[in-house]
């Protein structure tokens, strides 16, 4: 039943089997040219296979979108995330939340020079990723049609699924025809593992789920030393060498994977409303979520340090919410920016079996003076005096709410 109103429309392809039956599904249902997008964000497989299924699937060549996004995508999205050290819920990077609007950008500059009037993504009702790409979408051109093909149609199991690729000469993969045993999202900062064996929160993932990282325990037994260089609060080189952002991210992932650094098993709270138990790898994010903090200890005043810790879980809400395109994020992201002035310098880590610890930090511009510090002679750079009247001062209102309590106790 081909529905009116839509003449073309942008799909977010993937190539795989579920992208493949909501584009033959857009092209039977609407009755819509379809046009195909698929970025490659680093997720670490052939990409160009996608181009050869869409033509498979009777899409025309220049209607075939297909573009290498890792720099742009560490460059302009992975970098501003990490410059606010931004965690959600306290321990998750934020890997997947921060691919979505990139994707949606990159549609809606599609939809836009071939004139369509729709686009489309394979996300499902029940997950986060539905709200990311259509606040993308929406902030980006307001007057956009967006088709959620899980929302709308009734291909509600796996079976269904294959009977419909089946019927339509639909290419399928071998591994494709049983039960996938969880769904994997990945890209160049991180993967993530979820549904099917690893819905029950209270087993442990077996090891096939993880796949960028080896076992802590088969790490080696000696540690490993790298030295990363930031320039305003991005990395910019690893052991002296100067490295583009996506080339920087790859390395610091090889060396985490060797070294076992960046799982996390999760229960997060969707924005949905419900609960879900993901697997997640963020090797060399880790690694440099680390370094970064490294860096700011000596290069940020106390008072913009505390502060940007404060605002951090509001701004990783917001990524992980889908509002990276809100003035609420781009005001926060000013703020964050502004203290990266003076974030430059190098950061010395120490990598062993699962474990990041920073062990050595440098800047021409630190604020950690020795001096100041020492418990040898300080010859007079402070005066331990001066501590006194700053205790009593603090002190004065405790001190009065005491006074009161003892009055009243009588």
């Amino acid at each position: 039943m081909a529905q009116s109103g839509i003449k073309k429309v942008v799909l977010a392809y993937s190539g795989g089997l579920d992208t493949s039956v909501i584009l033959k599904w857009l092209q039977t249902e609407y009755g819509a040219e379809v046009v195909t997008f698929t970025a490659d964000l680093g997720q670490g497989e052939e990409i160009e296979p996608a181009r050869q299924k869409a033509i498979t699937l009777g899409i025309k060549p220049e209607n075939i979108f297909i573009e290498d996004v890792r720099e742009e995508f560490v460059r302009d999205y992975v970098f501003p995330m990490f410059r606010a050290n931004a965690v959600y819920e306290g321990v998750y990077l934020l890997g997947t939340s921060i691919a979505r609007p990139l994707i949606a950008k990159k549609q809606i500059e599609i939809a836009q020079k071939v004139g369509a009037d729709a686009v489309a993504h394979g996300a499902t009702g029940k997950g986060n990723d539905q709200v990311r790409f259509e606040l993308g979408y929406y902030a980006l051109q307001p007057g956009i049609k967006v088709i959620a093909p899980w929302r709308e149609w009734d291909l509600t199991s796996r079976t269904r699924l294959l009977e419909f690729a089946e019927a339509h000469q639909i290419p399928i993969a071998k591994d494709k025809r049983g039960e996938a045993p969880f769904s994997v999202d990945a890209n160049l900062l991180h993967s993530s593992s979820e549904g099917k064996v690893l819905e029950d929160p209270s087993q442990e993932a077996e090891s096939i789920v993880y796949m960028r990282t080896i076992a802590p325990e088969d790490a080696p037994d000696k540690a490993s030393y790298v030295e990363i260089g930031f320039e305003r609060g991005d990395a910019v080189s690893i052991d002296g060498e100067a490295l583009s952002p996506a080339s920087l991210l790859t390395r610091l992932n090889a060396l985490g994977k060797a070294n076992g650094i960046g799982r996390l098993d999760l229960v997060e709270n969707r924005f949905v409303g419900m609960k879900s138990r993901g697997v997640y790898e963020t090797p060399g994010g880790t690694i440099l979520l680390a370094a970064h903090r490294g860096i700011e200890s000596i290069t940020l005043d106390r008072g913009a340090a505390h502060l940007k810790d404060e605002i951090m879980p509001r701004y990783a809400e917001m990524i992980y919410n889908g509002f990276w395109f809100s003035p609420e994020r781009e005001m926060l992201q000013a703020l964050i920016d502004r203290s990266q002035e003076f974030v430059t310098g190098s950061v010395r880590l120490k990598l062993y079996k699962g474990n990041v610890a920073v062990v050595g930090r440098t800047s021409p511009y630190s604020l950690y003076s020795e001096k100041l510090v020492t418990f040898e002679d300080d010859q007079g750079a402070y005066d331990q005096k001066d501590a006194a009247g700053f205790i009593k001062l603090n002190a004065l209102r405790l001190r009065t709410l005491a006074l009161r309590k003892s009055k009243t106790k009588g």
